[in-house]
């Protein structure tokens, strides 16, 4: 059986190739797709399949999926443009006869109102249209989404957001990578969508209390309103775009649009999610 990871070369893509070599898979059944599959060498080197895989270029696309068995779909990071791109994916697999495509949505992607949401809702239309059978993993948020943040709180000691009492259930990139894992190589996915999120909902004021006992030093949690928010990302150099999008993202966490864990996650991987704690000081030098 021939599994292709896509998008293999990015943070997801890596740990997804650990866990797979980690739980035994044969290295010459892993097909790792990317744009440059000589940043895959290490992998290389084990016996992994490096081959181009480029969701722009269609013909890369249709030759990476030839003759797999299963793979996992990595959405892409160009806004706007990913609903084609994964449509590449997908109509490649479908005219492969691919058993299983494996799909990293947004959580409860077709009904919520999150800033990201929409390319998520018709990659899984079009997932569903195309009758590939499949398998979605809506994952929640990374922990390691806050690395930038704690670096700021490393040198001025605070934490600022307008996402108010807003929750969110985070895990380490690794815990669901290991999920997609465990759904590529064992049995009975088909057809499931799966919300995975880690297992505490933390939050603005946590987080906080966690970097500090990460970094060591106290870390003080600074709320602003979302216009304030706004200005104040601005005044630090992002592009009015890039400054919007981050307080949209924050007001939906605001509203409350990721608090939800039920402990999916944790029952696929069988064993607890990474704490808040552990999965920042993942990422301290």
């Amino acid at each position: 059986m021939t599994l292709l990871v896509t998008a293999a070369s990015g943070h997801l893509g890596r740990l997804v190739l650990d866990s797979l070599l980690d739980r035994g898979v044969d290295p010459d059944t892993i097909r790792a797709g990317a744009r440059q599959p000589e940043s895959l060498a290490a992998y290389s080197e084990r016996g992994v399949q490096a081959v181009p895989l480029d969701y722009g270029v269609p013909a890369s696309v249709t030759a990476a999926v030839d003759g797999a068995d299963r793979v996992l779909l990595i959405s892409g990071s160009e806004v706007g443009q990913r609903v084609e791109q994964h449509a590449r994916v997908i109509d490649a697999a479908a005219a492969a006869g691919v058993q299983q495509l494996v799909y990293t949505s947004a959580p409860q992607a077709t009904t919520s109102p999150l800033v990201l949401a929409p390319e998520h809702k018709a990659t899984e239309e079009h997932l569903a249209a195309s009758g590939v059978p499949a398998t979605v993993l809506r994952n929640n948020w990374y922990t390691e989404n806050y690395a930038d943040d704690l670096e700021v709180a490393r040198e001025h000691g605070v934490l600022v957001t307008s996402a108010g009492d807003g929750r969110v259930p985070s895990a380490s990139r690794a815990d669901f990578a290991e999920g997609a894992a465990v759904v590529l190589t064992t049995d009975g996915h088909v057809g499931q969508v799966y919300e995975l999120a880690g297992d505490v909902a933390w939050d603005f004021a946590t987080l906080a209390q966690a970097m500090s006992e990460v970094l060591g030093r106290e870390v003080a949690l600074q709320q602003l309103s979302p216009e304030e928010r706004l200005a104040q990302l601005q005044s630090v150099g992002l592009d009015a775009g890039t400054a919007g999008f981050v307080v949209a993202l924050e007001g939906n966490i605001r509203d409350g649009i990721l608090d939800h864990a039920d402990g999916t996650l944790s029952r696929l991987i069988g064993r607890p999610t990474t704490p808040l704690v552990d999965g920042l000081r993942a990422l301290t030098p």
